[in-house]
């Protein structure tokens, strides 16, 4: 399983309470079937097929800890909607979930303060782990949307922070896999170590560069413009 969450290498803080998730989805048997797949403890789903004009109301009401929208969610776009989200006194994350071949217009809401980005065909595991990371306070971006977002970024230019000259010969490397989206097992391979070790690299670049988790690092990485040989 490829998976790049916000901090899914690292320890995600555990469920407190019975967080409450509304699944925003013109389709009934898709809202219906994924609010079923993430009805287990400690989730409550609620699925939806409301207008999202209307939703807002009953988020007003009774905010959820989550919200999953469809990307394509009318009349009011998801962008906008989670503008308005952003005006409530607990405004819960927001995960948008696109159809295969929306990855790009999924990987531009990076910048929208979204929680989450996935396409509809991860997999149980993945968005359960991205779910996991956004309601710990991170964010997630899926597998196949995440090569869109380091595509988008790649071009732009970033000046490199005064810890990056702290970083040891390893540490780039990793930095550089980090990147290109190598989970940690395959770093591990590639540097021949442990998980373990690997982990305790990304701590100490964590650290060093003053970033807050392994999305934010893979941003960073990209725009860098950081290449690895093995890439």
């Amino acid at each position: 399983m490829v998976i790049v969450p916000a901090q899914a290498d690292d320890r995600v803080a555990e469920f407190r309470g019975h967080p409450r998730v509304l699944v925003i989805d013109s389709q009934v048997l898709f809202a219906d079937a994924l609010a079923g797949l993430l009805a287990q403890p400690p989730l409550e789903a609620m699925p939806t097929t409301t207008p999202s004009s209307d939703v807002r109301e009953q988020l007003a009401d009774e905010p959820p800890d989550l919200v999953l929208c469809d990307l394509r969610a009318e009349p009011v776009p998801p962008l906008e909607l989670a503008t308005w989200l952003r005006t409530l006194d607990r405004p819960p994350p927001l995960i948008l979930l696109g159809e295969v071949g929306d990855e790009a217009a999924l990987a531009e809401a990076i910048d929208a303060d979204v929680a989450g980005l996935f396409t509809k065909d991860a997999t149980p595991e993945e968005l359960w782990e991205g779910i996991r990371a956004v309601l710990a306070g991170h964010r997630a971006v899926g597998a196949r949307v995440m090569r869109h977002v380091v595509a988008r970024l790649a071009g732009e230019r970033a000046v490199a922070p005064p810890g990056l000259a702290l970083l040891s010969p390893t540490e780039l490397d990793i930095l550089a896999m980090v990147g290109a989206a190598f989970p940690v097992d395959k770093i591990a391979r590639a540097r021949g170590i442990s998980p373990k070790t690997v982990r305790n690299h990304l701590a100490s670049i964590y650290r060093k560069l003053r970033l807050r988790g392994r999305t934010e690092t893979m941003l960073f990485a990209a725009r860098l413009g950081l290449r690895h040989p093995r890439i």
